[in-house]
Order: C-alpha cells, then structure tokens, then sequence
C-alpha cells in the first residue's frame, strides 16, 4: 500500500520531424541521427566507399529522369 507511487508509467513517443519515425522525447532519432534540427550522428560521412558510389548514381539516375527547365527559345537552362 505504501509503495504505490513506485508504478511505471506508459512513456510517450515523439515524432522525427525529419523521417517521421516515433523516437522518444529528449532523444536523437536513431533511424535518421537527427536530434533538435542537427544531424548529431553524421550518417551520410559513415557512409561506406559503396554506399557513396550507390547514392551518386542514384542521384545521376534521377537528375537525368528530370525534365530540363527549357527558356522560351527551347534551350536548356542551367
């Protein structure tokens, strides 16, 4: 009877504003490294030579799948 302010309460969970993941209040994000608007972990520098090599042609994929911005003589604009 006397040891009744010694139950555990359910914790509640935040939500990443960056990847949108539940993380708990106070916490850095532990999908994305993220904690207050800063990247605290730094993943994208951990990244491995491959993972490197795999982001930059997926960039170049997607960069090339873009529409051009084309100026009102139909020349691309840079």
């Amino acid at each position: 009877m006397r040891a009744s302010h010694h139950g555990l309460d359910k914790t509640d969970l935040a939500v990443c504003p960056k990847c949108k993941k539940p993380v708990q209040p106070h916490n850095l994000c532990q999908n994305c490294g993220f904690y207050k608007g800063k990247d605290v972990l730094k993943l994208e520098e951990k990244m491995t030579k491959k993972q490197k090599k795999d982001a930059q042609k997926k960039e170049a994929k997607e960069a090339k799948e873009a529409p051009a911005e084309l100026d009102e003589m139909g020349n691309p604009i840079k």
